[in-house]
């Protein structure tokens, strides 16, 4: 049962998933996604795909990642820590991407956001395993290493009973429940 790309130019293009280890975001949740931060876009009067990228912290599959490209983002940075994981993401890339359009950064979450983005994010995904990693910390983390820019929108998944404190700097913008999980939309 491999999920495909919804929108953009890969559109139906099925993307592979490694065994057990990863639960891609299903595509209600993904169409959601993409249609709140085209309508914040639209609402600003900006291009969240021309010239921008997007940080896959949690990347998995990669399927936030190379929806986006398929939308036309400029680049997607994928943070992936596990081998084999890392394995299948890199095959679905080859997939969708051109060379220049994609970055695996195989290191934590954490260590993953310690370095520079030459382009800047307009949209930055963490989908932690849920109730295992400090959202809060990453958080912080790309305040304190300024990866956030005024018009990036951040988008969390996480369990709906995950308690998670937004830091002041940043702005709830919305939250959808789907079942289980919660989307939570910052900026």
């Amino acid at each position: 049962n491999m999920p495909s790309i919804i929108g953009g130019k890969y559109k139906r293009t099925k993307i592979e998933v490694p065994s057990k280890l990863v639960r891609p975001t299903s595509a209600i949740k993904r169409e959601a996604i993409f249609s709140i931060v085209e309508s914040y876009a639209l609402k600003n009067s900006i291009n969240i795909y021309k010239n921008k990228s997007i940080i896959d912290v949690f990347a998995g599959t990669g399927l936030i990642g190379l929806e986006a490209i398929s939308r036309g983002m400029k680049k997607s940075y994928f943070i992936e820590n596990n081998y084999e994981v890392k394995q299948v993401l890199e095959k679905n890339c080859k997939k969708i991407c051109k060379k220049h359009e994609y970055e695996i950064i195989f290191e934590n979450a954490i260590k993953g956001l310690e370095r520079s983005f030459e382009i800047e994010p307009s949209i930055i995904f963490i989908d932690p395993p849920y109730f295992n990693e400090n959202i809060n910390e990453i958080l912080m983390k790309i305040l304190i290493n300024n990866i956030k820019y005024e018009n990036t929108v951040i988008v969390i998944e996480a369990n709906k009973k995950e308690v998670i404190n937004i830091p002041t700097k940043l702005t709830f913008l919305k939250q959808k429940i789907y079942g289980k999980t919660k989307l939570l939309f910052l900026n």
